[in-house]
Parts: structure tokens; sequence; C-alpha cells
């Protein structure tokens, strides 16, 4: 299966993996990525670098929302093939280094298999390394408040609730919002299109996920890219109130 990458902004390509979404943000000769996929994704990680004219040597770093398989899959790999530093909000180092793991049970997802979607989707992230051990050696927390000094300047911003260190990704001057799974616009196991939560069992703390919502509700931007679903066009307040009235 190919990655569906498609460029959204100057510089900025959402890519469409196996129901997990990456972000690549180009300046010059050199990227950053934004979470990387399944470990099973590994393949299309690498082949989207090059549809976007680069190569995995070419990432400077790669940033992750937070530390589910599904996000985290191939930073390892890439920093020992290449490297690449990876940086995540420092709650989430820990996470990374699977010191101990937020992550929906296989008794969680049994008790709600019965919902539309769950169990094509519980099917697909275990052939996908869902389960798989895959943590990062040595992780690093960003290296700075504020816009990182990489390509795209992304401003982490920390929206906890999914996991504690969850943290999405701002581009303010290009309007962009990278919301990982703080804020998405669809999900297999979800029958309701458009800015929503995720449901109830993925969340490490659910309302904490609901009250940063109020975060991205504060950050100026009109282009949403999430980690699950496609983009989102339109004030990112409003899909952030969306999603809050949705959730309550």
């Amino acid at each position: 299966m190919q990655a569906d990458v498609r460029q959204v902004a100057d510089g900025v390509h959402l890519v469409h993996g196996s129901n997990t979404n990456w972000v690549i943000l180009t300046e010059g000769d050199e990227m950053t990525l934004v979470d990387t996929g399944y470990p099973g994704d590994r393949e299309q990680v690498l082949a989207s670098l090059v549809a976007v004219g680069g190569a995995p040597e070419a990432v400077a770093a790669v940033l992750i929302t937070h530390a589910h398989n599904d996000h985290l899959g191939c930073a390892e790999y890439l920093r020992c093939t290449y490297g690449t530093p990876v940086y995540l909000h420092e709650a989430e180092v820990p996470h990374a280094r699977r010191e101990f793991l937020h992550q929906v049970t296989v008794g969680q997802v049994l008790r709600n298999s019965w919902r539309p979607g769950v169990l094509p989707w519980s099917v697909h992230a275990v052939r996908s390394g869902g389960t798989a051990h895959v943590p990062v050696a040595a992780p690093e927390p960003f290296p700075a408040a504020g816009a990182l000094d990489l390509p795209g300047r992304p401003v982490p911003v920390h929206t906890p609730g999914h996991t504690d260190g969850h943290a999405a990704f701002h581009l303010p001057h290009a309007g962009v919002l990278i919301s990982g799974d703080a804020l998405v616009s669809a999900h297999p196991t979800s029958r309701i299109q458009g800015p929503q939560l995720l449901p109830a069992m993925f969340h490490h703390e659910r309302a904490r996920a609901v009250a940063s919502l109020d975060i991205l509700a504060a950050l100026d931007g009109d282009l949403l890219l999430p980690g699950h679903g496609p983009v989102h066009r339109g004030p990112v307040r409003e899909a952030a109130l969306q999603a809050k009235e949705r959730a309550l």
C-alpha cells in the first residue's frame, strides 16, 4: 500500500498512512517529520520522504505527538539508521522509552468489540505492529521553549489527556495546527465525520483530553492536520469547540 502524500500549504505535506497520518515540513534541503506511523508503515514513511523531494537522511528531527505505536512506530528505526534525533514533550519521554504504557488495552478493545468498526480496526492495528514493543532508546525532550529551530519552525503545545505528554504542533506563520490525537477528523471506530475526540477508550484521561480542546481553541489557524482523518479546513477554534460540544 502506498501512502497518500498531499501538499496542503507551502512546505507542509500531510501523509495518510494505514489508518494514521504523519506530516512532513520542508525547508530547503531539510525536513522535519512529525509522527512516524505504525511499525508496519516503515516503507510508506520512507517513500513519502522521497515523494516530497527529500530522503530519510535529510530529516533534521522527528517530532512525536505522543508515544502510541501508531505514531511512534518508525522513530527508533530512523534514530538508529540515520542518527535522527527524536523529540517529545518531557512528560512523554519516559513513555517513549516504555517505562510505562498508556495505551488502550486488549481488554478494553474486547469490551468495545460490539461497536461498529472496532474489530476491523483492531485486526489492522495488530497486523501493523500496534502491539509490538518499539521503544525509542534515547528520546529527547524538546530542546527549547517556543518555536523549534527546525524546518517549519513548529511550536509544541502541551495538550494532555490522550496521554500525559501529548503535544500538538502549531505553525503560526502558516495558520496550521498539527493536532495528533488531541483533535481528529475521523477514525475507523467512529461513526461521525469532522472535528472530534477519539472514542473514550483511547484516552488515558478523557476529562483532560476534553479540557485540552480549549488550549487548541486559543490557537490561530485555519488548517487542521489531525493524527487520524482528512485535512480539515476552517478556523481551528471552531473545530476545537465543535469537538468539545460533541464530547460533552
